[in-house]
């Protein structure tokens, strides 16, 4: 990769000065999915919007990568969201949506979506600081000094950095079950994407003295269901191809280190296609062998016009791309501070597919595996072709006077106020690996289906009373962890931004605080929108398509 191209998260460079005041109806901190289709709602109902985004492009995952859709319930994406997918879908000339796509599809989706003439759309604004008059946010300036005024803002990013500069209240980490009555939050250690037979934990095997492989920790972790600061591990949701034409070898990064990637060496000189044999997903015979490596190698419907293959690569099994435990600061980081953690994850995660693809240590088959595949030429070409968006699975999550949690998405409660629904399996990737009776074992993977399709309260997306009554969080909403492990999807962003954007048209049309909209006006709207709020589940349904 060229330097000009390598992927990056924040350069000082970026930062000119700009001594400009903006004003808008809405201002949108986050060039997210979540935060496109809302200026989008906004626009069309005549509000000007003004989106102050971080990253070099918009879109977020939804554009970085993520193009195998974590939908749950086809049934209960509605509104601008269900659109979102049938425009896709019209992209490639099909009737109806399209559930699998290509980053660049979903860009000149997105970027269709931002061209509206009311929106204005800023790259690279980094938020310094918030200035608020008895609570409520009356300006945001960036680093380089642009100031943007608003009547209502709106934080969609992914980690809640304006609500958290705003001085609304949050939390990073997973909870105790306690806290919510709960009963898989905190600590867990299950059997999916884990150890099935042991593997040694220290640099020279069976040597303690020598210390632990990279990012493995020493020693028993806290009792399960016990909270901690951890969250679950982040990756890059990789593009790849087998296409001769289009594919970029993988190469080995700058900062490159093997002993990162020993671990790995170990595992995948052990496994056993039995370990994998029960693993979701079934057999995909458009991979090569062995199937169960390659498992999260997730094909799109459509092929390169050669007719090869492209993927949405993501983590699988217990050593992948997840890298595990290297998150913990994000949340709260500086941006200078994250551009090292964005690196950190690229050298890893790339390095990674290098050392698959190439070592000798690696069984035959693995190599091949990897090596038929590399990056598309015709994808991210700002970023070499490496996805633009780390994909943070969880930072801040506001903590409002309704949190979403495991109750709602077992039908142990429901809101009264609903905005969206959610029905994604509770997914939480692993939050630690650590050594456990001589052997490296990973923590925190879950994974638990709902009871149903679950309502998403009007009341997780505000802040909670008394606080910063202009502010609507679609992203960092008011979760669990491990609620939030299933309300977190990409079609649940998009549809929870677009009822922000009603909410705050009304709000805008009322002058209300945001914690004292009628909800029952704000359900009508939603509703004629096209937005599905409740489910009834068949007897003897599945909850996912």
């Amino acid at each position: 990769m060229s330097s000009q191209h390598h992927p990056h998260y924040f350069k000082p460079e970026w930062i000119e000065n700009d001594p400009r005041e903006l004003w808008a109806d809405v201002v949108i901190y986050g060039g997210t999915a979540a935060g496109v289709v809302a200026a989008k709602a906004l626009a069309e109902r005549g509000r000007s919007v003004l989106i102050l985004n971080p990253a070099q492009v918009l879109g977020g995952m939804t554009t970085g990568g993520l193009g195998w859709t974590d939908f749950g319930k086809k049934g209960v994406i509605g509104g601008m969201s269900r659109r979102f997918y049938e425009d896709l879908g019209a992209h490639y000339g099909l009737e109806g949506p399209a559930w699998t796509f290509e980053p660049k599809a979903a860009q000149a989706v997105i970027d269709c979506y931002a061209s509206n003439a009311r929106i204005t759309v800023l790259h690279r604004q980094f938020l310094k600081r918030v200035e608020l008059d008895a609570g409520k946010i009356v300006a945001v300036e960036m680093l380089g000094g642009l100031l943007a005024r608003g009547r209502y803002f709106m934080d969609c990013t992914y980690e809640g950095d304006l609500l958290g500069k705003a001085g609304v209240s949050y939390t990073v980490g997973r909870e105790a079950n306690r806290v919510y009555g709960e009963t898989i939050n905190g600590v867990q250690i299950r059997p999916k994407h884990q150890f099935s037979h042991p593997v040694d934990p220290y640099v020279i095997p069976g040597d303690p003295k020598s210390g632990t492989l990279p990012w493995v920790y020493e020693g028993e972790t806290a009792p399960e269901g016990s909270g901690d600061h951890k969250i679950q591990a982040y990756n890059f949701r990789v593009c790849m191809t087998d296409d001769p034409e289009l594919k970029v070898d993988w190469v080995q990064p700058e900062g490159f280190r093997e002993l990162d990637h020993e671990l790995a060496r170990r595992w995948f000189n052990t496994e056993t296609d039995d370990y994998n044999a029960h693993l979701p997903n079934g057999k995909n015979d458009d991979l090569p062998e062995p199937e169960s490596i390659l498992r999260k190698f997730d094909v799109m419907e459509v092929r390169t016009k050669n007719g090869y293959l492209k993927t949405d690569t993501n983590n699988h099994g217990p050593v992948s791309t997840d890298f595990i435990g290297a998150n913990y600061a994000w949340p709260e980081a500086s941006y200078a501070q994250r551009e090292v953690m964005f690196q950190e994850h690229y050298t890893y995660i790339m390095g990674h597919f290098w050392f698959m693809a190439n070592d000798p240590s690696i069984p035959e088959v693995y190599r091949k595996g990897y090596a038929r595949f590399g990056l598309p030429k015709d994808e991210f070409p700002l970023t070499g072709h490496w996805p633009h968006q780390l994909y943070v699975r969880e930072a801040r999550r506001m903590v409002g006077d309704y949190v979403l949690n495991e109750k709602d998405t077992q039908h142990h409660r429901q809101p009264e106020d609903p905005i969206a629904m959610g029905s994604y399996a509770m997914d939480s990737h692993n939050c630690q690996r650590f050594v456990r009776n001589g052997c490296v074992t990973n923590e925190g993977d879950v994974q638990l289906k709902p009871a149903a399709p679950y309502g998403v309260s009007y009341r997780s997306i505000v802040p909670a009373r008394g606080q910063c009554p202009n502010l609507f969080v679609p992203v960092c909403l008011s979760a669990s962890h491990i609620a939030y492990g299933s309300v977190r999807m990409e079609p649940v962003f998009m549809a929870i931004g677009e009822s922000a954007a009603v909410a705050a048209d009304l709000a805008l049309e009322t002058d209300s605080d945001v914690q004292d909209l009628d909800y029952s006006a704000l359900k009508a709207r939603l509703e004629s929108v096209g937005q599905v709020l409740t489910y009834q589940v068949a007897v003897g349904e599945a909850t996912t398509d």
